[in-house]
């Protein structure tokens, strides 16, 4: 990959002379069975453009309560595209239609109109756990029928793709647009795409200016994302496999409360069940061990698997969880 890097040609992408960001962006769109597909520096800025690309401010966005366009994008959908959350709970994750249908706004003028759904696939703060293609369709169905348009953060769609064993392109193409992540899972070391209608992606462009986004010779990362695009979606199931491997060994700790059984992809989240032990310290005992993990509150932990943890790392890792809830 870094000698991919080092030996890419590169040109000025704002003015689409780039050649290596081309052949990406048509990879992408190949991979996606779309028209057309951006580069964009990191997934959240995708997400953002999405949004803004297909709504008008004062309208409201629907996304589940834990979404990461929700909690972990600074607000960015009200400060750039003037437009409110409506986050609706959903077990594991999983928004269905039957719990969009509820909250859809009216057709009353004193109402903030629904401008877009967006959905999570695989839902990070969920556990990585991967919507069922039957119920993403029946979403993108009904949204195209009352006349709003749907996007899919698929920041580890290939996570998704590997758990239910098909493509990509088939499972995601009730979508208006996908943003996908070639860091992550796929090993780029920056860069996430953005796929859609030729028209979405010539708007979306105009939008990635004005965040900031747009690179002269970005070459050189494009570079990695194409390596990243061909082979790191090979081996995915091995982050699966590990992960499954931690959830088993959590699960016969004492003062942890995890079921192995909802760990679907490459991410695991634990609740510490031992009086006193708190997120903050359990992650520095294992700091202080070469293993990070992330609190999301004061009792649970996330660890993520992915291709720079092998076996022989969970292993060390579920050693040094030992120590900790020894």
């Amino acid at each position: 990959m870094r000698r991919a890097m080092a030996e890419a040609v590169v040109g000025d992408d704002v003015y689409g002379e780039d050649p290596t960001v081309n052949r990406l962006e048509q990879a992408a769109a190949t991979v996606f069975a779309r028209e057309a597909a951006l580069f964009v520096p990191t997934g959240t800025m995708g997400n953002q453009i999405a949004i803004k690309v297909h709504t008008q401010p004062g309208q409201e966005v629907i996304c589940e309560e834990r979404a990461h366009v929700f909690n972990w994008e600074m607000a960015t959908m009200s400060s750039f595209s003037g437009c409110l959350v409506r986050p609706v709970a959903a077990e594991a994750g999983n928004l269905t239609w039957e719990h969009i249908r509820k909250v859809v706004a009216p057709k009353i003028y004193y109402r903030a109109q629904t401008g877009l759904i967006v959905l999570e696939n695989t839902h990070n703060m969920a556990g990585g756990t991967v919507s069922p293609v039957e119920a993403m369709e029946e979403v993108c169905r009904n949204a195209r029928a009352v006349g709003i348009a749907t996007h899919l953060d698929g920041a580890r769609i290939f996570n998704a793709a590997t758990y239910l064993g098909r493509p990509v392109a088939e499972i995601t193409k009730g979508f208006d647009s996908v943003m996908f992540c070639l860091s992550k899972g796929l090993g780029a070391p920056v860069g996430s795409m953005l796929v859609g209608s030729k028209a979405f992606i010539e708007k979306a462009r105009i939008c990635r200016k004005a965040l900031g986004g747009g690179m002269r010779q970005a070459g050189v990362l494009a570079a990695a994302g194409l390596i990243a695009l061909e082979h790191g979606t090979q081996r995915l199931h091995e982050d699966h496999a590990n992960a499954r491997f931690l959830a088993d060994a959590l699960a016969q700790m004492p003062g942890v409360r995890i079921d192995p059984a909802s760990v679907q992809t490459n991410i695991l989240i634990f609740e510490i069940a031992r009086p006193g032990l708190t997120s903050p310290e359990v992650t520095r005992r294992l700091m202080e061990q070469n293993v990070l993990a992330s609190g999301i509150n004061q009792q649970t932990i996330r660890l993520v698997t992915h291709m720079d943890v092998d076996r022989a790392a969970c292993e060390r890792a579920v050693e040094a969880l030992r120590t900790v809830f020894s």
